[in-house]
């Protein structure tokens, strides 16, 4: 969780310092994937009761609303289709 955790940050370091759109949405991808990362290993810590409810839902709650960032950020920058 560590890896994943910190890894989506330093992915969005990396597109602000993108050399080309493609560059950029491609990092944008990369942290999108690694924040889904996290939130598979939080709920796997949780589940092996390795993690308190209280922090649980607060980094859930984190990890979440940075996916949905993440998300919006590649679907306004055509990166993602809609399924309309």
């Amino acid at each position: 969780m560590l890896r994943s955790g910190t890894s989506f940050g330093a992915n969005v370091t990396e597109a602000i310092g993108g050399i080309s759109n493609p560059d950029f949405l491609a990092e944008i991808s990369i942290a999108y994937k690694e924040a889904l990362e996290t939130k598979y290993w939080l709920q796997f810590l949780k589940k092996a009761e390795n993690l308190d409810e209280k922090v649980f839902n607060s980094l859930l709650e984190d990890c979440v609303e940075l996916s949905k960032i993440l998300f919006a950020i590649l679907k306004t920058t055509g990166k993602i289709r809609n399924s309309d």
